[in-house]
């Protein structure tokens, strides 16, 4: 909608009907629930065991630990999301702070899809390209350096979210919405649109999705000719895991959004209802993240074995994590990456 004219247009019935939908609010609460208390008791403990109990730090922890610091920021703001939707969609607390939950929201949903992948990137340089992973990894620097430019690149991306106003009073409601509801002149032009949207679906997702499916095809693929059926049983569960968080929690959202806009912006329908039940599904991953965790790393899985008081592995896992004390995909050679 036009700026000049947002006191004065209706709202079209599809919008309306979102907001008059209180089963929909009421499940997309109840998942905020559920998340932000398993997102804060699993991420914490992650958080803690790779910081403090896990060493080396190789650029997979590292990786990990961006990962888990993003879950946490998301399990710090999802109340407040959750008091927005309690209220009937009615945001109470400014413009300033829409902006950072909107912000916070989606930096964690695409800055996990491109940890995921930076992990995937790593293991399969340790795994199926050893040698060039030992000559081109430089210490710690390299994955810190890339979680930086992974959040610079976020950021960048989601700028028109950081600058424009995202809160709209609806006078048919008598409520204020929080990025519910979006003016058309937040960008220049509908190619502007069409840009920013496309960049968020084929940068921020779909070009990272490709990548993780082809480094863990290739991973199973090298495990599968030369690992045991337990290291092999690891591997598919791990890239099951991963592939699950992007087609479960990622896939439904972005490919909603990326179908919302064009025919909001094209065709002048909605299809937002479905864009939002699918939100709450993008923030699922900072529950599931902490396994992805468990099975990359075997001092991770030692170490929450060593907390929970349960058996500490096999004898035989244990001899190789005392001589081999890194994470799955060290790197160090073929064979050492393919322990775990």
């Amino acid at each position: 909608m036009n700026g000049s004219q947002r006191d004065t247009v209706r709202m079209d019935n599809d919008t309306l009907a979102m907001f008059d939908n209180k089963l929909a609010s009421d499940i997309v609460s109840a998942v905020y629930v559920i998340v932000t208390l398993a997102n804060l008791g699993g991420n914490g403990v992650s958080l803690f065991l790779l910081l403090m109990r896990t060493s080396p730090k190789t650029p997979s922890i590292i990786f990990m630990i961006n990962l888990t610091l993003t879950d946490l920021i998301l399990g710090t703001v999802l109340p407040f999301q959750i008091a927005y939707q309690m209220q009937g969609y009615n945001w109470t607390l400014g413009t300033s702070m829409c902006n950072v939950l909107t912000v916070v929201f989606y930096a964690n949903m695409y800055c996990s899809i491109l940890s995921m992948t930076a992990i995937s990137a790593d293991r399969y340089l340790g795994i199926v390209k050893p040698m060039f992973f030992r000559e081109r990894r430089e210490k710690k620097a390299f994955a810190i350096i890339a979680c930086i430019l992974m959040w610079l690149l976020v950021l960048a991306i989601l700028s028109p979210l950081e600058t424009a106003t995202l809160t709209y009073y609806v006078h048919e409601r008598n409520i204020t919405t929080c990025f519910d509801i979006l003016k058309k002149d937040m960008l220049p032009s509908v190619a502007h649109w069409a840009g920013f949207l496309f960049g968020m679906f084929i940068i921020l997702f779909l070009c990272p999705f490709i990548i993780t499916v082809y480094c863990y095809v290739n991973i199973i693929r090298v495990l599968v000719r030369k690992t045991n059926s337990q290291q092999k049983g690891r591997a598919v569960r791990l890239a099951c895991i991963v592939l699950f968080v992007f087609i479960f929690c990622f896939a439904p959202n972005n490919i909603l959004l990326l179908a919302h806009s064009i025919t909001r912006l094209y065709f002048d329908k909605s299809l937002y209802i479905y864009y939002k039940l699918s939100l709450s599904l993008s923030c699922i991953n900072s529950c599931v993240d902490p396994f992805i965790y468990y099975f990359a790393s075997k001092e991770f899985r030692r170490k929450l074995r060593q907390i929970l008081r349960l058996q500490t592995l096999s004898t035989g896992e244990t001899q190789m994590i005392e001589s081999h004390r890194e994470s799955f995909f060290s790197g160090r050679s073929t064979n050492n990456a393919n322990e775990d």
